[in-house]
């Protein structure tokens, strides 16, 4: 299967959930075009609270289509955006992803930089969302499932219904953090 991208998503106030539109820029170095976590420096209000000089590792939220599927046999509606997303994705195993992974989605370019951390807006959003957004691995590590951050190295637009290409980092290979 093709990965591709099932929809985009921004908004300009530092809320939850984020809008879909038809499309969306992403500007090098910076983020989402109009979204507010654009910028150099980190923009999420808690880490802005510690350290406003951190760099902005988290200028994109992309989000696989599929756990928006395994939540909905599980009784929770989220629809796409609703859980901050930028780019959902389908047919792409973000969470699986080496750390350094680049993906090109038309003539934008994204630097995969770690998972995202399941907060308790989660649950703010819809009860028991957070817990359904964690798991646990075989070995009993904690599973954290609400999608991947990135960081735009190359702009364009992005648009639903466009083709995805992964190039893994060249080296040994190291799994995802939070970021």
């Amino acid at each position: 299967m093709q990965a591709v991208v099932v929809a985009v998503a921004r908004n300009g106030a530092h809320a939850f959930s984020k809008p879909v539109t038809g499309s969306i820029r992403l500007l090098a170095g910076l983020g989402v075009e109009g979204d507010a976590h654009l910028g150099e420096r980190v923009k999420h209000r808690s880490r802005v609270a510690r350290d406003p000089t951190q760099p902005n590792l988290r200028q994109v939220h992309l989000l696989h289509a599929e756990l928006l599927a395994e939540l909905a046999e599980r009784g929770f509606a989220v629809q796409p955006g609703a859980i901050g997303e930028n780019v959902l994705t389908r047919g792409l195993d973000l969470l699986g992803l080496p750390a350094g992974t680049r993906l090109r989605i038309g003539a934008a370019e994204i630097r995969v930089t770690g998972l995202r951390n399941p907060c308790v807006q989660l649950d703010r959003f819809q009860k028991g969302l957070m817990a359904a957004c964690l798991d646990r691995a075989p070995d009993g590590s904690l599973v954290r499932k609400a999608g991947v951050m990135g960081v735009v190295l190359a702009g364009g637009e992005v648009r639903p219904g466009d083709a995805i290409e992964v190039l893994l980092p060249d080296g040994e290979h190291h799994p995802l953090q939070p970021v």
